[in-house]
């Protein structure tokens, strides 16, 4: 990613950081429209899951100009989703459902440039923690 998409991110992402409980909101009924064989996967409070979410989520944007600093706990997390049953196909849904939530969060401001620095970022994220989970 070059220095202007981390910016879209970032600040698109602060944007939507303060209706962080409702983007949560959003993400989670997307993504289980989406596939409702995720839903199972997520067991107990989903308002503190999208809490986790949103800081998690908040964080790793925040690292996008260094990443090195967080691919350790990015990779962690990675390890820690094939125990709950994720499945590689299932990085492409919450791609989905990411883009989709950012779309409703930010409206007009969620333009093509900001669409495709999501992506781009998404992609790298997701391909490390494939990487990570699945190696073979």
């Amino acid at each position: 990613m070059n220095s202007e998409q981390v910016q879209l991110v970032q600040s698109s992402f602060a944007k939507v950081a303060p209706i962080a409980d409702t983007a949560a909101d959003l993400f989670y009924t997307r993504l289980f429209e989406l596939d409702s064989d995720i839903q199972p996967m997520f067991k107990g409070d989903m308002k503190e899951q999208g809490r986790k979410l949103m800081q998690t989520l908040g964080l790793v944007v925040n690292s996008l100009d260094n990443l090195e600093r967080v691919l350790p706990a990015v990779k962690n997390l990675a390890r820690r989703h094939v125990d709950y049953g994720v499945k590689p196909e299932h990085y492409d849904t919450v791609a989905e459902a990411l883009l989709w939530t950012l779309e409703k969060g930010l409206g007009p401001d969620f333009t093509p440039e900001v669409k495709g620095a999501w992506t781009d970022a998404y992609v790298i994220l997701a391909g490390v923690m494939k990487e990570t989970a699945y190696p073979h």
